[in-house]
């Protein structure tokens, strides 16, 4: 972007006047070319225009919240992208607010779906799966959704109840072991009849709908278990039963009039939020959950509660409510964002903004519950999140942080490796493993940051990147999130050099802090800043390592076997060259092992290995 422009300039005035007056989404860059802001309108012209006012000067209009003002204050440029509808709008400004992670737009991250409990009535003998997938197919009857403890109330049933314990157990002739310890009645040999089953099925189903039935045999069973020595998997059942007592603390909450409800309810402070979901279903809220939401610039609930309806109804949901409750006036937003549910989910629902009665308190329950989060939180390390920010001269300060790092031995089994650590530690279902075809450890970061710049559409943007290494690898990833329109921040640790290698004395590593800018703070090794990164570090470090490890004892195994079979190491070498990898090898046919090697060695490789 042209370095010569300037906030609310002639540049940005020439731009205005040219504004269509149809629907589209728009986004603000300040005079450095960083992406300030995106928001989507039915009016592109009308919406734009109301951040302005044109006399004297162009200036932020003088209705806007403080935070938008100083946002509109920093404007040296726009762009917008005409659609066909508000519908196209709507999804396309939160996609790209998951994907651009925009400095005055609040992120949020959380869009999972949650797991259902899911049977199949139409079998003779049903059993209860767990699926986060709908099912093409008559006869289902799905639960929940279940924002926690699915598995475990799963598990229960499976062990009080002695249904079919496995798919096989019904394809089989012979009972199995589940007959023998009376975990299972075997339907295989025809031993219970389907008239008795469906007796047997319908209680594990109460015990779905209301899960506080299954503790009592849970409990009986743990103490059977802890008399009989069996302390192990007394333990098991005793975690089980702790976490299906927090399956739904408010399952208590019966509202007889209330059929099926959804409630999202936001509350804020200062610089934090909470946002507070509530599913019922049949009058009774079957299970909740929360996000944590984080902002130095304050919060707009409008867009708050817009991306969590598009992220949440998104997903293909197999049971969907017949009314959203918001305790929020959402406006004119509120035909529109109806229009979306109807075209994602194919059914309507309404939203509402319940002003009395009990819909009005099911928000206030959700409100009173999303101030005792906010109450009760606690993150130890905010005092050192807020002082790397100060630290590098963040934008904000970091609360989610991605840490990379490669590994390799002698430019093979390459592979890298990314760990992911929030305000609740590291957050180890986000980790991810590269397998990386660089030979270098430059060439290296860059395919496995390009591969993670792709993936922001299905998993947004953290606050802060942090590279194991130096002034190469900052600025590989500038480029790298310059050229994608990204707005986030990147640090590098890298190891101390004496005699160029890297000093790893324990203890007294003077490892190298690099910002953005490539300014370098070689902090006291004392430093919680410093030991914090380097806790980063070193997991993300022991994550590719174990890779690393992993395929390197994969490949002598493989290699082992190829040698079994005769095929020497040469040939492995011009093998592994051409098709890339073990697997590839093995499922080659005749025909490509002739684009290799001589037809003679192709046919002797071929049998070898068929």
């Amino acid at each position: 972007m042209e370095s010569n422009l300037k906030p609310l300039s002639q540049t940005l005035l020439d731009t205005l006047k040219k504004i269509p007056s149809q629907s589209g989404v728009y986004h603000y860059f300040d005079a450095q070319g960083k992406l300030l802001y995106v928001g989507k309108a039915r009016n592109l012209k009308n919406r734009i225009k109301s951040y302005f006012r044109f006399t004297p000067n162009l200036a932020p209009a003088l209705n806007l919240s403080p935070r938008i003002a100083q946002m509109v204050s920093q404007i040296a440029q726009l762009r917008y992208i005409v659609v066909e509808n508000e519908n196209d709008a709507l999804i396309l400004e939160n996609s790209l607010i998951k994907q651009l992670k925009p400095k005055y737009n609040v992120l949020l991250r959380d869009d999972k779906t949650y797991p259902y409990l899911c049977v199949d009535l139409q079998d003779d003998f049903p059993r209860i799966l767990l699926t986060r997938k709908i099912f093409k197919k008559q006869g289902l009857r799905y639960f929940g959704p279940f924002s926690s403890g699915a598995r475990d109330l799963l598990d229960s049933i499976y062990e009080i109840f002695p249904l079919a314990q496995k798919e096989a157990c019904k394809r089989g002739k012979k009972a199995c072991l589940f007959y023998q310890i009376h975990r299972c009645l075997a339907p295989c040999e025809g031993k219970i009849s389907t008239k008795d089953y469906a007796k047997i099925l319908q209680n594990a189903l109460e015990c779905v709908q209301n899960p506080k039935k299954i503790l009592i045999p849970l409990e009986q069973k743990m103490l059977q278990l802890s008399q009989n020595l069996r302390f192990e998997e007394a333990k098991i059942l005793r975690d089980r039963i702790a976490k299906i007592k927090n399956l739904s603390p408010l399952s208590s909450v019966d509202f007889a009039d209330l059929v099926d409800l959804d409630v999202f309810a936001l509350v804020c402070e200062e610089k934090r939020a909470v946002l507070v979901k509530f599913f019922m279903r049949n009058g009774k809220i079957i299970s909740s959950a929360t996000q944590n939401i984080k902002s130095e610039l304050g919060f707009d609930s409008l867009s708050i509660y817009k991306q969590a309806l598009i992220n949440h109804y998104s997903n293909a949901l197999p049971l969907v409510p017949k009314q959203l409750l918001i305790p929020f006036d959402l406006g004119e937003n509120t035909r529109e964002l109806e229009s979306f549910l109807q075209n994602k989910t194919g059914k309507k629902i309404t939203i509402h903004f319940p002003k009395n009665g009990d819909k009005k308190r099911l928000c206030e329950l959700a409100i009173q519950n999303g101030k005792e989060i906010l109450r009760l939180e606690q993150n130890n390390e905010e005092e050192v999140f807020d002082s790397l920010k100060t630290l590098f001269s963040l934008q904000e300060t970091p609360h989610r942080f991605e840490i990379f790092d490669t590994s390799h031995h002698k430019g093979a089994q390459c592979v890298g490796a990314m760990v992911v650590y929030d305000d609740k530690g590291f957050v180890k279902e986000s980790y991810r493993h590269y397998l990386l075809e660089g030979k270098d450890e430059y060439t290296q970061m860059r395919e496995m940051l390009k591969r993670r710049i792709q993936d922001f559409t299905m998993e947004s943007p953290p606050d802060l990147w942090v590279l194991d290494g130096g002034v190469g690898q900052i600025n590989l990833a500038r480029e790298l999130l310059e050229s994608a329109g990204v707005n986030l921040e990147v640090i590098g640790i890298a190891k101390e050099k004496i005699d160029s290698k890297a000093h790893r004395a324990k203890g007294s590593a003077k490892d190298i802090l690099r910002d953005e800018n490539l300014k370098e703070y070689r902090l006291s090794v004392s430093d919680k800043r410093l030991q914090f990164l380097q806790k980063l570090r070193d997991e993300a470090h022991r994550f590719a390592i174990t890779f690393h490890q992993k395929q390197k004892q994969k490949t002598m195994q493989h290699s082992k076997l190829l040698d079994i079979k005769g095929i020497g190491k040469a040939t492995q070498s011009k093998l592994l060259a051409y098709f890339g990898s073990f697997e590839g090898i093995q499922n080659a046919s005749l025909e490509e092992f002739n684009n290799v090697l001589s037809k003679k060695l192709a046919e002797f490789v071929f049998k070898a290995l068929h």
